[in-house]
């Protein structure tokens, strides 16, 4: 379930071992991955993240014209694993059934009303950081939250001098050591934060709290989200009280895969690696099992059938005239008795 970056390992590694393949995905192959405007921990020699993305669409596309492997353009919406199978349910009512699923889900990006700092209008529109250009920064532009794609983003536009002002929570203080060397950025430590907008007029009034509970109010010019993600689980997954779902958690016949595992594993290549040992996981646990049963079945179907060759001469030997001697019949009971 998902064709992000861990989702196409998973498929990768499982079609490698002659399984089959059916990946659900409702967006275009590696969407999340058109955000990252520069990748500088992945190997490979990516430098942004579409130009990853278009490669995982072609190892997908290469194993669909190989007929090693489906792609279904839908969304999975619940997951339920059974004793024989795992079945999926997609927005359309279909229900999918398979041995294993992999679910490589993710996240998907918070807004302003899903948090528990921001204070703002359900109408309020705050673009993401991500998506804007520096061109359109305006000279007083507020950051809400200090997740990731910051450092990302200065990266990517190293030629940029806009100042972005950073209002951040305390859950995000690890993650400023990112961007602490960049004279771009202005940290703003708050406790809480109050975005409007007046009905007449373009810019924005930021009222903030900070944490020893002094208030001031800025006029800003634009206001992005940077608020980090909040999990993509599906219905019927377990989940822990931040609502991630650790893989040591489901169904034995449900695997979890990439940013969804944790907070903390929120990495391209972590999720790669975890895809593909999920399908590996599976295949040590059931088809390499079920090779080495039909492989020991076969070693004692010709283990038996040695024996009875063996055995041969003592049944003639039962049939010859001298049958009846001490000798034939303790050869007799030698050949049918352990059978």
């Amino acid at each position: 379930m998902g064709a992000g970056p861990a989702g196409v390992a998973a498929a990768l590694m499982a079609t490698s071992l002659n399984m089959k393949v059916l990946v659900v995905e409702a967006d275009s192959v590696g969407s999340k991955l058109q955000t990252i405007g520069a990748l500088e921990n992945v190997s490979g020699n990516w430098t942004t993240g579409p130009q990853l993305a278009k490669a995982l669409a072609a190892d997908l596309a290469r194993l669909e014209e190989a007929g090693r492997c489906s792609l279904v353009c839908s969304r999975a919406v619940g997951i339920k694993g059974h004793s024989d199978r795992a079945e999926v349910l997609l927005s359309d009512s279909r229900v999918l059934s398979a041995q294993t699923v992999v679910v490589s889900t993710g996240v998907a990006a918070m807004t302003p009303s899903e948090t528990d700092w921001i204070s703002a209008a359900p109408s309020l529109s705050t673009p993401p950081l991500w998506r804007a250009k520096p061109e359109q920064l305006g000279p007083r532009t507020y950051v809400l939250g200090a997740d990731r794609p910051l450092g990302t983003w200065l990266r990517a536009h190293p030629q940029s001098s806009a100042t972005l002002h950073v209002l951040a929570p305390p859950t995000d203080d690890y993650k400023l050591a990112e961007v602490s060397g960049d004279h771009r950025v202005r940290v703003v430590p708050v406790s809480h934060v109050v975005v409007s907008q007046p009905p007449h007029g373009a810019d924005f009034i930021v009222e903030v709290e900070n944490r020893r509970g002094e208030r001031s109010t800025y006029a800003a010019t634009a206001v992005l989200s940077n608020l980090g993600n909040r999990p993509a689980a599906l219905e019927g997954l377990a989940v822990d009280e931040a609502g991630y779902c650790p893989p040591e958690m489901q169904h034995f016949r449900i695997f979890i895969a990439g940013d969804l595992r944790s907070v903390r594993f929120q990495r391209i290549t972590t999720a790669q690696g975890s895809g593909a040992e999920a399908a590996l996981a599976h295949y040590y646990s059931t088809e390499l099992q079920r090779d080495m049963l039909q492989a020991r079945c076969a070693a004692s179907d010709d283990t038996t059938s040695r024996a009875r060759s063996q055995l041969a001469p003592a049944r003639h030997l039962d049939s010859q005239s001298d049958a009846g001697t001490p000798a034939g019949r303790a050869a007799g009971v030698w050949a049918h008795g352990p059978r």
